[in-house]
């Protein structure tokens, strides 16, 4: 008890403010795109206001800046309009190949597969690694599978997306070439685009986090017979990039590992989203073809590889741990490595 005799809520309070007014007298000032579909109000944009929080303790005030359209936040941040921008794995390719190769289709079969990687790459034995240019990849964080919505539940397998209209980001050369590669029907869009021309049925095919599934009223899209198909096609990310000159030294490192010590709440996060969608609407893929899936993913990546568009050091790495998981695997025996 004599440890509270004295305690003075009110001082306590007063000292905390003190302690936080001086931290941010001393903060640098700098202004962060933030990419969220439902912009101000969206899950990511909320993420990254209590990253503003934390990144105070690390010299640095962020003043938060909500776009719905990642193309125009990323070119803000080129623009220099921007110190620092948050935005999809897909998008931070262009300025990482490295880390933008993390949301390479079929490569991170869990949540599990991607808190290992993130955590081998969030150390600082790989720092150099995050720095390209003037850039620094200064977090990644865990924003969803991806999975595919379908207007048609007979679509379960990879040969009856043939002939499909799929949505695909006209920002990402590797959907693409991976509608191509199976014998779809690409069909050009953005992220804030491609959802409504699900629903309004322009499109067959879709893909994306659970959490469009109410954000986007992707229901609609899905009635009557629709349908998510239960394979994570991709596991997205939210990555953090600013122009390591302007902010203080060492920044980076403590920020990737406050970032990783967020990942399970992230997922837990994710798991809601996906547990709130109804049980009828989930299509689960023959066992006998989840093989075949693995093997045209597998095929994809080292094609987009080979063309320059995913970064073969990564591929390796997750292609390491994905046999370390599970060494039974084909491809790791695969004449073809990844």
């Amino acid at each position: 008890m004599s440890l509270y005799k004295n305690f003075k809520p009110r001082a306590f309070i007063t000292l905390v403010l003190m302690i936080t007014s001086i931290a941010t007298a001393q903060a640098v000032p700098k202004k962060m795109c933030v990419f969220d579909l439902l912009g101000a109000n969206g899950p990511f944009f909320a993420q990254m206001k209590d990253y503003k929080t934390v990144a105070l303790a690390w010299g640095v005030e962020l003043e938060l800046k909500p776009y719905t359209s990642e193309r125009v936040a990323a070119e803000d941040f080129k623009a220099g309009l921007c110190d620092a921008v948050s935005f999809t794995g897909i998008r931070a390719r262009q300025f990482n190949s490295f880390t933008g190769t993390l949301d390479a289709i079929g490569a991170m079969p869990s949540y599990d597969h991607l808190k290992s990687v993130i955590t081998t790459i969030s150390g600082k034995k790989a720092a150099k690694l995050m720095f390209s240019g003037p850039y620094e990849v200064v977090a990644i964080y865990p924003a969803g599978a991806g999975y595919m919505f379908v207007n048609d539940r007979s679509i379960d397998t990879v040969g009856e997306l043939a002939g499909k209209r799929i949505a695909i980001l006209d920002s990402d050369p590797a959907q693409v070439e991976m509608v191509n590669f199976i014998g779809g029907s690409p069909v050009s869009a953005s992220i804030a685009t491609m959802y409504s021309k699900f629903n309004n049925g322009s499109v067959d095919v879709t893909y994306g986090p659970a959490i469009v599934y109410e954000a986007m009223e992707l229901y609609k899209g899905l009635e009557p017979n629709g349908g998510i198909i239960k394979f994570s096609l991709v596991q997205l990310t939210i990555q953090i990039l600013i122009r390591k000159t302007d902010f203080p030294e060492g920044y980076g490192q403590k920020s990737r590992e406050f970032a990783l010590s967020q990942f399970d709440l992230g997922v837990e996060q994710i798991k809601k989203y996906e547990n709130t969608i109804p049980a009828k609407m989930w299509i689960s893929v023959p066992e006998v073809d989840v093989t075949g899936y693995l093997e045209v993913f597998r095929q994809s990546r080292i094609r987009l590889r080979d063309k320059g568009i995913y970064n073969g050091k990564m591929l390796k790495l997750m292609r390491m741990l994905r046999c370390k998981k599970d060494p039974q695997q084909p491809e790791c025996t695969a004449a073809d490595k990844e």
